[in-house]
């Protein structure tokens, strides 16, 4: 009995040193620290940015109905929504930042370190290439028709590319932008209801589950 107990207990501790081991090894190839408040946060701005270009948007079709069409003010509308997009994405970076750094340091792990470079990197490139080819079919070629679909399908494409490096859960978000990016094109003048859906939305509801599923343990416990 004395040997089958003492076998037991060496078996539970190597289980828990393989246990150690396998966070150790995710820790060093996974960034872990992204924060669902984060995601939460990120679609309350797409949800507040959303709120603004639809009223500006109404405002042009008010005046088109009212005076037809003017250059200047088809102009005027197209950058104050292009600064309304950056000033969003803006936001809504700072405040994923704040909530990593924030669950970073519960956690006492760096917040800069070679995997987040990874992430940031894989994450960093869909977006950027994405952005630049939204802007030339908007500036140079008129093509307002693909700018919100273009935004979820190369926010998707980022998402799925960087989750190799991050929580894996975070694909499923990509995935859904990407569908609902396809989805839009078939409705072009809707385009602001399936943004706000994908990005206000889809965060909020994504936030939410991984804030339940990593962190609420954390937060109750603190």
């Amino acid at each position: 009995m004395y040997h089958k107990v003492l076998f037991m207990t060496e078996q539970n501790q190597h289980l828990d040193a393989l246990h150690d081991i396998k966070r150790m090894m995710q820790r060093s190839s996974r960034f872990i620290s992204l924060s669902g408040l984060s995601g939460i946060a990120a679609g309350i701005c797409a949800l507040a940015g959303a709120w603004f270009a639809n009223n500006w948007l109404q405002d042009y079709h008010r005046a088109y109905e009212q005076r037809g069409y003017s250059g200047a003010a088809f102009r005027d509308l197209e950058m104050n929504l292009i600064l309304l997009a950056m000033a969003v994405a803006g936001l809504a970076f700072l405040s994923a930042l704040y909530f990593t750094w924030r669950r970073a340091g519960r956690h006492k792990v760096p917040l800069w370190n070679h995997t987040s470079r990874q992430l940031l990197w894989n994450t960093a490139v869909p977006i950027i290439a994405g952005g630049f080819f939204l802007l030339i079919m908007l500036l140079q070629y008129n093509e307002w028709r693909l700018i919100g679909p273009g935004c979820l399908i190369f926010y998707g494409l980022a998402l799925v590319n960087g989750s190799k490096y991050t929580v894996s859960d975070i694909r499923y978000l990509g995935y859904c932008e990407i569908i609902l990016g396809l989805v839009s094109t078939q409705y072009p003048k809707h385009s602001l209801e399936f943004w706000t859906a994908g990005f206000g939305i889809l965060h909020i509801i994504y936030g939410f589950l991984m804030w339940w599923k990593y962190e609420r343990k954390t937060a109750d416990v603190s």
